[in-house]
């Protein structure tokens, strides 16, 4: 994003510094050339990015699928192609974070296959979590969607980020009820040991040794041991919760129509 605002940026500066010329007549030709200059390449900076971004976005679009169409069934339960283009938005989009190529053959592939193991995945979650009587409230659901709002400055830059995220706010609200049963499972049902003194030392001692080989300063390790006994812990729970994923779907019944 601050690469695309950048010359958006140049070029509104060069406007405001055009008002505010000298009132010398050869400075001001001088500098009216300059603004004319870098108003000129700012265009076409902007022009080439605006065009890279739209045939990367039409690259992006190509991979989405009928959104009536069923992409898999798990447990008599369909999986539409409105919720695989959804996530497959945010599958895309973490792709390109991490300097990826979504569009290339391979990260083609990738994404297809993240996409629809996360949408079985939470699928099976979701059933078991309905088996176990785990829902969201009204008020849950509102107290949730004020947090998300909460990091944005505006509802307006709110709406625009739900746009970017190919989401409205229906398909939000769909989203938080369905991830509260979800968060409440995955927190009662997938227990995971406390991290160790002895766990946290080596991995301390990994960053460290890695700080130390690229010349960076490390805090001592009481400064970053609640932060490392949190990422362990996370790190247990996310591989106990693929697991427990497989354990279901050994059970399941899962056909993938795409």
């Amino acid at each position: 994003m601050k690469k695309l605002l950048y010359p958006i940026i140049i070029g509104l500066l060069a406007v405001v510094l055009t008002a505010c010329g000298s009132n010398d007549e050869a400075d001001k030709k001088n500098d009216e050339k300059e603004t004319k200059t870098t108003e000129k390449e700012t265009a076409k900076a902007t022009e080439e990015q605006q065009k890279q971004m739209e045939e990367m976005k039409k690259k992006l679009d190509k991979q989405k699928v009928d959104e009536k169409k069923t992409v898999a069934i798990v447990n008599d339960e369909k999986i539409s192609g409105a919720e695989y283009n959804t996530v497959l938005s945010t599958t895309q989009m973490q792709m390109q974070q991490f300097g990826q190529d979504p569009t290339s053959k391979e990260g083609a592939k990738q994404i297809k296959e993240q996409t629809l193991n996360s949408l079985v995945g939470q699928t099976l979650l979701l059933q078991a979590a309905d088996k176990k009587g785990y829902t969201a409230s009204k008020a849950e659901i509102e107290k949730q969607l004020a947090e998300i709002k909460k990091q944005y400055e505006s509802e307006e830059k709110f709406k625009a980020a739900l746009k970017q995220a190919g989401l409205n706010s229906e398909m939000l609200n769909a989203q938080i009820a369905e991830n509260i049963p979800y968060t409440k499972y995955v927190e009662k049902e997938i227990k995971v040991e406390e991290a160790t003194d002895e766990e946290i030392q080596k991995y301390y001692d990994q960053v460290a040794e890695q700080a130390k080989t690229s010349g960076q300063k490390v805090q001592k390790l009481e400064e970053m041991k609640p932060q490392i006994k949190q990422q362990l812990e996370q790190q247990k729970k996310q591989e106990k919760l693929v697991k427990h994923v497989e354990e279901l779907q050994k059970n399941a019944k899962v056909d993938i129509k795409i």
